[in-house]
Formats: C-alpha cells, sequence, structure tokens
C-alpha cells in the first residue's frame, strides 16, 4: 500500500522545490545550473515547477552541478536507530517521481555503496521515461512484487508478472513502465548504488 502525502506536503518537499532551495542555497541562476549539468535552462525551470521529471542521467548531471548527492532528494524521516547496517522501514527516504508516475524507496544505508536495494511503485500509466538509459559499470536484478512491468532491454521488450524476476548488466539500454490498471511494484537492486 503506497501512503502518499497532502498536496501541500507534496509541493514543499517535491524533487522541485528541493532542487530550488539547493539552487538559492549556493545562489546559483537557472542558467548557471544548466550550464554545469549541460542540460537547457528550460528543463532545470520545469524540473523546479514540477512539471517535468528528469532523466537519471540528468538529476545526476544537476545535482553534480548543485554539489549535492543525488539521495538527498529522498526524503528522509526520523534517523535515530541509523547504525550504518540496519534501515528500518519508517526510516526509508523515499523520491516521489510524481511526473513520472512512481515512487522510489531506498531500502539500504549511505554506508554501503556497492549495492542499492529500492522498492519503486510504478502507478498506472507510469515509466522511467521514453528515452532508454544505461549506467558505465554494474548490473540490475529483480523481481516484481506485485502487479506487471513491462521492461525494455536493448529494444527487447517483457511483460513481467507478479513472481518474475530480471537481471542484466547495467550497461544494458533499458527502460521500464506500467501499462496495467493498477501500479506494479518491484524490488529493484543496482550494482553499484546509483543514489
Amino acid at each position: 500500500m503506497v501512503i502518499e502525502p497532502s498536496a501541500d506536503a507534496a509541493e514543499r518537499d517535491s524533487l522541485g522545490a528541493r532542487l530550488r532551495r539547493r539552487r538559492k542555497v549556493r545562489g546559483l541562476s537557472l542558467k548557471e545550473v544548466a550550464r554545469r549539468a549541460e542540460v537547457s535552462t528550460g528543463l532545470i525551470s520545469q524540473v523546479e515547477r514540477g512539471l517535468t521529471m528528469p532523466s537519471v542521467r540528468s538529476l545526476g548531471a544537476i545535482c553534480g552541478a548543485l554539489e549535492m548527492p543525488v539521495g538527498w532528494l529522498f526524503d528522509t524521516s526520523d534517523a535515530d536507530d541509523t547504525d550504518g547496517l540496519v534501515v528500518r522501514r519508517p526510516q526509508r527516504r523515499v523520491l516521489d517521481l510524481g511526473a513520472k508516475g512512481m515512487i522510489k524507496e531506498l531500502m539500504t544505508p549511505d554506508s554501503c555503496t556497492g549495492i542499492q536495494m529500492m522498492r519503486l511503485v510504478i502507478r498506472p500509466g507510469g515509466s522511467s521515461g521514453e528515452t532508454p538509459y544505461n549506467h558505465p559499470s554494474g548490473a540490475k536484478c529483480g523481481t516484481v512484487l506485485c502487479g506487471q512491468l513491462m521492461l525494455e532491454v536493448d529494444g527487447d521488450t517483457r511483460r513481467l508478472n507478479t513472481g518474475d524476476s530480471f537481471a542484466f548488466e547495467a550497461t544494458r539500454m533499458i527502460r521500464f513502465w506500467c501499462e496495467d490498471s493498477e501500479a506494479a511494484e518491484v524490488l529493484w537492486i543496482v550494482t553499484p548504488a546509483v543514489y
């Protein structure tokens, strides 16, 4: 079950609002961030206003331009019980990629950079984007916990149902989406950690 924040809280804590706050703290203009990230000023503006969601690669470049780890974009709950080994369920960092129809919950501690486990909830119509992406190294694997996931790897599209699993090298070009009327819930593991 996905618990979604109220509209006011969601707007205040949206990815775009967090990026805008960081940009202002750093004293940077939209144009300067765009130049540093090698993306358009229009993209930065649209992301900050919550009108679009950047690709994983663009998001990494924007965060690099703002001198912040991508992980800062995830919600953090009270971390009194954090020990670098265990992530309690209420302490999972959550990134709501609203425009992409997806929520990511980070399930591994920041101290473990060699591997990362996430719970993805892809809403009906939600996707990783129209353009396939990859990473320069590592691997990805996972399993569909419930619902159906459409997964494209190097142009080959597969429908995965509840209980199906997958694995591939991170250098392969991928994209994924939910075309079903119910959300897909996926346990997604990557090496090395990307957030």
